[in-house]
């Protein structure tokens, strides 16, 4: 017993505390973090009235659910892939050394023979989940684990796990549950097509179990707490059903474990990805650290279900194993379980080898026996299978239905698993839905403003609230204004964090100061020349699935503004912009579950068969990432194939704010930071050049803008990749995380002068070209930006969808002669350049200048050719 766990059984809960928390349990009323510690004690006649009102808690939720009375288990087989782990957890006996297998004939992973060998059997005997579980990257220490993969031909232990998963859906038709540690968002993203569940175990919120030496967790590295939630996170943000759960009695105290509890609920409630938690007793086992340490007895357990069912409510699936509680599972359904997790015919139980599985008809009897009918599951929960996408990748919908009761989402009693192909779609490309809605979009408008799945696409509204407040409210602050211009003047790149933020928030005279001085560095960086480019904006699809809480152009497949086009589409939209002079297409799409990986590379390549000449600048990050992580390729290796087809440079959209703090409430599942950074500098190591953004105006504040600054002169300086800096004031309009009260509508007029001069100082001399946005700021606006700093108006676009669908009312093109009437309303020339601000040629100012006053109607005409 630790000292932590002596002095929380030293302070026992009075009778009165008892009698108010059960009390409060019983009546349904919401317990605290003290109330539930208190409740975790429980014993005798408390633990039996606890029990009591948590049964009907589940009883309720099971109703709820369609599924009164049924208690629910899959039938499995235990694939553990590789037992070498690079952490040291006290009490493990599942991880063992290279050494010790190599003695007992193993190699340091099961070949994709053993895997395959226990799959079969087990779809043999009517299994339908493959649970893998592996210890945590074990090529990060040992170097046999290394070798291994480099021999076999594997990146890293991910990508085997993946090709694992692949094999056992196409050769046995066993559904893959991966238990491959801890996860990133990017091994999310690998993962998720070939998987339709996932899990690790919280274990404990208690750090330093973690932190000090002769903690459980003392030397293992992805035991940290911090990590761990963030995975958990992460994998709701990815829309991947994921199992969790706590260990009790490694060393918790009551307190520590009911933070334990509420840290899972927080999860749960973010991101609704949670599909059971799992309670688990520690059981004590020799040749350990902790073989000394006495079990999680059996009240313990009971009483730690309970308080669980009531914290997480009745909607939530609660599973205790079966083979460490001594066949007491009456006492277990009576706390509030719904689950018994996997059973196995074949395999044993790897984690807990000397505790072997009980027969599925015992389960059943004893289930009887409690009132409850025994029903199996699939590896993924039947909410899931009903939800379908984005929660099921499409590439494993075929799998998952051909074991699924449609009706219920549980296992089809007579569904016998058989191999499908898993593979890419074959039809990546057929023109669907309203591909007239670049056009449209400024007659007709939308057809819907509202989508009625806010919860389910984007998580809850209530939870991101707390999150977005109050800390995204911009804060003013008194700060000595005249000091931070006077340093601005003089030279920017000596401006300090604090001077930057004090002209950040800088208004009135202090405003129109700030602008000039932007104005004067300007002029001697890049003269006063306002570019453009004549460019087509190219959105090839709008279907998408990432659920960016806050845009209006992504829509499911079944909307009615939903569209796709062709590549031929693609193609003859690419040409037509080059008869009327563009000298670029620019192409973005929503992340379309059916597109295959490789159909960028298809889009890149039909531009360039077409027109030769067209510089193809496409693909934002999140696409890159998307595109990798569908072909099984390295985010470098996706890069060179694209450079290989045809793309010459990258927007550098998807960036938001550099900040996820920011990121998680504007978004769901898009990429975080670090992911952005890495396909940005990737992209520039390739000689792939890319523009850069920043989206503000919606839960941000100038600390955010100063450090995405921060952040993107910092690459730059390393890779001197950017082409320039596109400024994205918010469109709040149709947006959902405006509509649900949480973002601002949009920065204002300050903002706007504001941000675009300080991008102007801090980004000096690494990004000399920063762009204003004609779109989001209308010609006034945009004339008011080229006063304050910007020298850029990007480009024509000829079609554009995003910024119209989210609300925006300043059209989707603008001709040539637009863009130079703004620069002149700013005292400027005017100039036409390219992607990379080189001389356009003639030839090409020639055509644009022939067509420049028809495009009005010009271009409805090529769109119907």
């Amino acid at each position: 017993m630790t000292d932590h766990q002596a002095a929380a059984q030293a302070a026992r809960p009075t009778e009165n505390a008892m009698r108010r928390a059960l009390k409060r349990a019983r009546d349904g009323v919401a317990l605290d973090v003290a109330e539930a510690a208190v409740l975790l004690q429980a014993r005798g006649d408390d633990l039996r009235g606890l029990c009591a009102s948590a049964s009907r808690v589940r009883d309720a939720g099971l109703e709820a659910a369609g599924r009164p009375g049924v208690i629910t288990y899959s039938k499995s087989v235990f694939i553990p892939l590789t037992r070498l782990c690079r952490d040291t957890c006290h009490y493990c006996t599942f991880a063992t050394v290279p050494g010790k297998l190599r003695r007992a004939g193993h190699q340091a992973f099961m070949s994709p023979d053993e895997v395959l060998d226990i799959a079969r059997r087990g779809a043999a005997l009517g299994c339908k989940e493959a649970l893998i579980t592996l210890g945590d990257k074990p090529e990060d220490r040992w170097p046999e684990a290394r070798d291994w993969l480099e021999a076999e031909g594997y990146d890293d232990t991910i990508a085997y796990v993946r090709a694992m998963a692949i094999r056992i859906l196409e050769e046995t038709g066993l559904l893959p549950h991966l238990n491959p540690g801890v996860l990133t968002w990017t091994d999310f993203q690998r993962l998720k097509p070939v998987a339709p569940s996932m899990g690790m175990m919280l274990e404990t919120t208690a750090t330093r179990l973690w932190s000090e030496p002769g903690g459980p967790h003392y030397g293992s590295p992805d035991k940290e707490p911090a990590v761990r939630l963030r995975v958990l996170e992460d994998a709701g943000r990815s829309s991947v059903p994921f199992t969790s759960g706590l260990l009790i009695g490694i060393g918790e105290t009551y307190e520590e474990r009911a933070e334990s509890l509420f840290a899972l609920r927080r999860v749960a409630r973010a991101y609704h990805g949670i599909q059971e938690l799992i309670i688990q007793n520690f059981r004590a086992k020799p040749d350990t650290a902790m073989r000394g340490m006495p079990d999680a007895e059996l009240d313990e357990l009971v009483a730690t279900v309970a308080v669980a069912r009531h914290i997480m409510g009745p909607s939530a699936c609660l599973q205790a194993p079966p083979n460490l509680v001594d066949e007491e599972y009456g006492r277990l359904i009576g706390a509030g379980v719904d689950d018994w997790g996997g059973v196995s015919p074949l395999t044993p139980d790897h984690v807990n080898p000397e505790r072997p599985w009980p027969q599925i008809g015992l389960l059943a009897e004893r289930s009887a026996d409690a009132g409850f009918r025994l029903r199996e599951r699939l590896a993924v929960y039947p909410e899931f299978v009903q939800r379908g996408e984005p929660w099921l990748d499409p590439r494993l919908l075929p799998h998952v239905r051909a074991l699924a009761d449609p009706e219920t989402g549980l296992a089809r009693p007579d569904a016998l698993p058989e191999g499908l192909p898993w593979q890419e779609p074959e039809e990546a490309f057929t023109s669907t839905g309203r591909t007239d809605l670049h056009r449209t979009i400024d007659t007709e408008g939308r057809t819907g403003d509202r989508r009625d799945d806010f919860d389910d696409v984007y998580g809850d509204w209530e939870a991101l609230r707390e999150a977005a407040a109050p800390g995204m409210v911009p804060q003013r602050i008194d700060t000595d204004v005249r000091q931070a211009l006077a340093t601005a003047a003089d030279d920017p790149t000596r401006l300090t964090d604090a001077e930057a933020l004090a002209l950040l928030h800088a208004d009135g005279p202090a405003l129109d100061a700030l602008a000039r001085v932007a104005d004067d560095v300007r002029r001697s960086a890049v003269g006063d020349d306002v570019t453009y480019v004549v460019t087509r904006n190219i959105n090839f699809t709008n279907v998408c699935y990432t659920g960016c809480r806050f845009c209006a152009f992504a829509q499911r497949r079944t909307d009615a503004d939903a569209y796709t086009l062709s590549l031929e589409q693609v193609a003859d939209r690419a040409q037509q912009a080059w008869d009327v002079g563009a000298v670029e297409v620019c192409m973005q799409g929503g992340i379309h579950p059916d597109l295959p990986g490789t159909a960028y590379f298809d889009i890149a390549r039909a531009v360039k068969e077409r027109v030769p000449g067209m510089h193809v600048h496409a693909f934002s990050p999140m696409e890159v990432v998307n595109g990798a992580t569908r072909t099984g390729m390295s985010i470098r290796e996706w890069l060179t194939a694209a450079k290989e087809a045809g793309l010459d440079s990258v927007p550098g959209t998807a960036a938001e704010i550099l900040d996820d703090e920011v990121r998680w409430v504007l978004t769901k599942g898009k990429l975080p930071t670090a992911t952005w950074i890495e396909v940005i500098t990737t992209a520039h190591e390739l000689g792939i050049r890319s523009s850069s953004t920043m989206m503000y105006g919606h839960v941000d504040q100038p600390r955010h803008w100063l450090g995405h600054f921060r952040t993107l002169s910092a690459i730059q300086q390393q890779t001197g990749g950017f082409t320039e800096f596109v400024t994205l004031p918010f469109i709040h309009t149709n947006a959902p995380v405006y509509l649900a009260g949480i973002a601002r509508p949009g920065p204002t007029v300050r903002d706007n002068r504001a941000v675009t001069a300080m991008a102007r100082l801090l980004l000096h001399p690494h990004i000399p070209n920063i762009q204003t946005s004609w779109v989001k700021l209308g010609a006034e606006g945009a004339a008011e930006m080229l006063r304050s700093g910007a020298n850029d108006l990007g480009g024509t676009l000829m079609e554009e969808t995003i910024s119209r669908m989210a609300g925006s009312g300043y059209g989707s093109y603008r001709s040539v002669g637009d863009l130079v009437a703004i620069a002149e309303a700013a005292g400027r020339p005017a100039k036409p350049r390219t992607t990379l601000y080189g001389e356009v040629p003639e030839e090409r100012v020639a055509a644009a200048a022939a067509s420049d006053g028809h495009l009005p109607e010009l271009l409805p005409v090529l769109d119907q050719d």
